[in-house]
């Protein structure tokens, strides 16, 4: 069967974005989301769809924690934690001994001209 259209090889268009007139074969048709939408537009109008807008088509699996973890008991040293509590300072984790934070505090005068 004959192709019942013309082949619009002299044909004039309006680009739906801008409104400028060009040859019809010279208008893309824009994609979102990946599908083909009805608009016809111009090389400078043309945008490519965007990743962004691709979000949620695909899966994706991200984990994040290990499942059944088991502490590091070989380095107690990577275990103690010098907390910087009441006010600052505190006690080691471990060993309930002090730990070596201290505060150090300058005072000084605001003079108003």
């Amino acid at each position: 069967m004959a192709n019942r259209f013309a082949s619009g090889k002299h044909a004039i268009a309006e680009c739906d974005r801008c409104g400028f007139r060009f040859k019809l074969k010279e208008l893309r048709r824009e994609r979102i989301k990946n599908q083909v939408r009805n608009v016809l537009v111009c090389a400078n109008c043309w945008d490519p769809d965007h990743p962004q807008l691709q979000l949620g088509l695909y899966p994706i699996e991200d984990p994040q924690a290990v499942k059944n973890p088991r502490p590091d008991r070989s380095y107690p040293q990577s275990r103690s934690i010098q907390w910087g509590w009441n006010p600052v300072g505190g006690a080691n984790s471990i060993t309930g001994a002090p730990n070596d934070l201290e505060l150090v505090l300058e005072l000084g005068t605001v003079t108003v001209s």
